[in-house]
């Protein structure tokens, strides 16, 4: 019993040393996201990250990540109650609706939810809320109960019909929000019979994830694969932190254990892991030490861990909001944090989306910046709460 109160002093501490400061750091935010709207008039033209060539990369509202600008000014709103936030956050969120109607793909949990969800929260517009409704109806579309799961992409490889990605376990969320709100049932049990399906076959005995898990038409797995990590064996750090925090949002949403356990066994297997850095932002692939680093990995695994820290005790909920703070602050230094008016106004560098198509390697993304400013609201909740 001393031994664990010793930890929980330990955490505490550390959350009463840290040196992040939020207020400087949503300041700098700020900045960036000023010269980021002035470089960005064309509500058609989403923020996504940088050529090769150092110009802005921009793609349309249909690319998964349009949402997730929209869902950063959100914060910023949240964290200034500045009015012109607000108004940025209204014009690109509403700039997404179209795809409320987007049945060809899953990841309406992101192009969807980030914006409108935290719109909705923030401001209880109800057209933000029946925009979410219909999008979760077109999301379930995807959901083959004789398959159990979500589809991910609509083909895989030319040959596999059914694949399902680990990123999908982030879209659960949007549909247990829908279940609340609705009051229709069918929304959550989507979600649980795809996150048992996915406990069930996307994990290795040492608790990393695959992929990509390519679906027969009655359930069966006709393969286990990669699309974006080093090989189909090898852990892809990007979706080590989809899988702890899906998982730790799973644990939320249903208060069932075995969602928790699976969190703290993924949360293990990355902060054990031999080849995580001492500052914790993962090399691109858990395989590939001393290669690309991935700031969106680190920024998803710090917010998670927050969240997770909170349904956790003793020794765990001590490593995992020590683990949290020191990404957080690895992220907010001169290593990972541009300069004001560089990096075309992205908040993170060194980002990696897909290597081995080689794009978007060692670059600032959208999505780094989004679940780093959650990662600093959370912690900045946390340390108001004294938990």
């Amino acid at each position: 019993m001393k031994f664990v109160k010793t930890f929980i002093l330990l955490a505490c501490t550390h959350l009463a040393m840290s040196q992040i400061n939020v207020k400087k750091e949503f300041d700098y935010a700020a900045k960036q996201y000023e010269g980021m709207l002035a470089s960005h008039p064309d509500l058609t033209k989403f923020p996504q990250s940088t050529n090769p060539d150092g110009s802005p990369r921009d793609m349309k509202s249909d690319w998964w990540c349009s949402g997730f600008f929209g869902g950063s000014l959100w914060y910023l709103y949240e964290y200034t109650h500045d009015p012109k936030w607000k108004d940025a956050a209204e014009k690109w969120t509403m700039a997404v609706a179209k795809e409320q109607y987007n049945t060809g793909t899953h990841d309406l949990g992101f192009m969807l939810y980030c914006p409108f969800g935290n719109g909705y929260r923030l401001t209880k517009n109800e057209e933000y809320k029946n925009i979410m409704l219909t999008g979760a109806k077109s999301l379930s579309t995807r959901f083959d109960p004789k398959v159990g799961l979500i589809k991910s992409w609509n083909k895989f490889q030319g040959k596999y019909e059914y694949p399902v990605i680990i990123d999908n376990m982030m879209n659960l969320e949007f549909l247990f929000w829908a279940s609340k709100v609705s009051g229709d049932k069918s929304f959550y049990n989507i979600s649980t019979i795809h996150a048992d399906n996915t406990l069930k076959n996307h994990f290795r005995a040492d608790n990393s994830s695959y992929h990509v898990i390519c679906y027969g038409p009655n359930g069966e797995v006709q393969a286990k694969k990669t699309h974006q990590g080093a090989a189909d064996e090898s852990a892809w750090a990007r979706g080590q932190a989809w899988g702890l925090y899906g998982y730790t949002v799973m644990y939320r949403e249903t208060k069932d254990p075995k969602y928790l356990e699976q969190a703290h066994k993924i949360a293990a297997f990355i902060l054990h892991n031999p080849n995580l850095p001492a500052d914790k932002i993962p090399y691109w692939d858990y395989s590939k030490p001393g290669e690309e680093r991935d700031a969106s990995a680190g920024a998803i695994a710090s917010s998670a861990l927050f969240e997770l820290a909170q349904y956790s005790k003793g020794k765990q909920k001590a490593e995992y909001l020590s683990n949290a703070i020191k990404m957080l602050e690895t992220l907010s230094s001169p290593a990972f944090k541009a300069k004001i008016g560089e990096n075309n106004h992205f908040i993170l560098m060194h980002s990696t989306g897909h290597k081995p198509g080689n794009s978007e390697v060692d670059v600032p993304l959208v999505y780094a910046d989004y679940y780093y400013l959650e990662a600093l609201l959370r912690y900045k909740q946390l340390k108001a709460s004294g938990k």
